[in-house]
């Protein structure tokens, strides 16, 4: 291992020595203290580095990650040095961090672990997240971007994220997930979302549900922040769609994605909508040629097309109804063999029940990560939505049983229900690739 490498996993082995709320059990989530008070005398310690460039802020449930990363994508083609800062990483830490497309190198992230720990040392109960929330504000002061889009980690009113004041706060989609410790009603989801919502600060949303829309609308006006509704006060409709990518129009332009999926679409027209409402300089041209670029891995990532090998990261119902509606879309009548783990916070029946009609077999498995549930409690539920399933361990033995199992009928082999195992699939099939 070169001395890089050995540097690098030591401030990895640092930052997970505090507390990361991302590997624990659900329970322990709900009774967590969250609040923004360490995070704003960390900044003050460092200078407040945050306020150094303008940023997007992004909360949402669904669509968050892909917002951003249009965002970001249109900013760079139009000449800005950009910091894009989303969680979880796929496949490397630095992921979490990019500048201008990219991941900040190994040997950046040891320089900036190495220059924070004295700052660290000074306040108690800091987490991972918000230590790595504030590497990222000072890499981006570091290295010079000049817009800045950041994604919210958990819910947005409490998360790391929220010391900001942004250009503009956007809310995507929101649906049930991480109920508890966001709540289990839309309306109190709704309320943490809308937390990132700043005094006269302008506010983008996605269509929602009326429940989720009353709330952002109350919290809006109670901060004299103009709203505005995708879908209702920016018109959008898709031309065409292949697997090639989507063609649709925002307004009077039309625009085209790779990304596959109409709620990608919804997506695109609420990162077009922030760019605007931002007030960072930026032509419907720049955006046009940016969101034709974006690249944002395993968001029904289609890495084989005969037979199908799709990689996603849909994690709760609704964006398993999504998922569905997709395959429906480009495999029409195709079975799917699902290669699937979970976290033990989430409906995994409800999932099950969303995919229920494409579903021929679910290879059932589990990532390397704490809270990942085990094979046989989601095997029980895939007996109770009526599918046939195995449990295959470890991930790369369930991604050579469901490639076999495609081999024979050329079915669909799709990887969802938790990034941790599409992050191991993809590594797997990676190897493959390359090997």
């Amino acid at each position: 291992m070169t001395d890089v490498e050995n540097r690098y996993n030591k401030a990895l082995d640092y930052l997970y020595s505090f507390v990361d709320y991302s590997l624990k059990h659900s329970s322990e989530l709900a009774k967590a203290d969250f609040n923004l008070d360490r995070m704003f005398a960390l900044m003050e310690s460092l200078g407040n580095p945050q306020n150094q460039y303008p940023i997007i802020h992004v909360a949402g449930t669904k669509g968050k990650g892909s917002v951003s990363a249009l965002c970001a994508a249109g900013l760079q083609v139009a000449g800005y040095q950009v910091g894009l800062y989303t969680s979880p990483h796929l496949l490397d830490y630095c992921e979490r961090i990019e500048v201008n497309g990219a991941p900040i190198l190994h040997e950046q992230l040891v320089e900036l672990v190495e220059e924070i720990k004295p700052h660290v040392a000074k306040i108690e109960k800091l987490t991972t997240f918000e230590i790595t929330t504030a590497l990222a504000f000072m890499a981006f002061a570091k290295y010079g971007v000049n817009a800045a889009v950041f994604e919210v980690g958990l819910g947005g009113r409490l998360d790391a994220t929220n010391i900001v004041t942004p250009k503009v706060s956007v809310i995507t989609s929101l649906s049930y997930d991480h109920t508890a410790v966001l709540g289990d009603t839309l309306t109190l989801i709704s309320g943490e979302k809308a937390g990132i919502i700043k005094q006269g600060v302008p506010v983008v949303s996605s269509p929602q549900k009326d429940e989720a829309l009353a709330v952002l609308e109350r919290v809006a006006k109670l901060k004299n922040a103009e709203l505005t509704l995708v879908g209702r006060d920016v018109k959008f409709e898709l031309l065409e769609s292949s697997l090639e990518g989507q063609e649709f129009r925002i307004q009077n332009s039309e625009f085209r994605i790779p990304l596959l999926g109409s709620h990608q679409v919804e997506n695109a027209a609420t990162a077009y909508t922030a760019l605007k409402a931002s007030g960072i300089p930026i032509s419907d041209e720049q955006i046009q040629k940016g969101f034709s670029q974006v690249k944002w891995p395993a968001r029904f990532e289609v890495v084989r097309r005969d037979p199908p090998v799709i990689f996603d990261s849909a994690h709760n119902q609704d964006s398993f109804e999504k998922l569905s509606e997709t395959l429906e879309e480009y495999f029409p009548g195709k079975k799917v063999i699902l290669i699937f783990g979970a976290s033990e916070d989430k409906n995994i029946l409800g999932m099950f029940t969303a995919l229920m009609p494409k579903i021929q077999k679910i290879i059932i498995t589990r990532a390397d990560h704490p809270r990942a549930l085990e094979v046989e409690q989601i095997q029980q539920l895939a007996n109770q939505a009526g599918a046939a399933s195995e449990a295959v361990t470890p991930v790369k033995s369930a991604l050579a049983r469901a490639l076999e199992l495609s081999s024979k009928n050329g079915s669909i082999v799709l990887s969802a229900g938790s990034m941790f195992v599409t992050a191991e699939v993809m590594k797997e099939w990676n190897k493959k690739s390359t090997g």
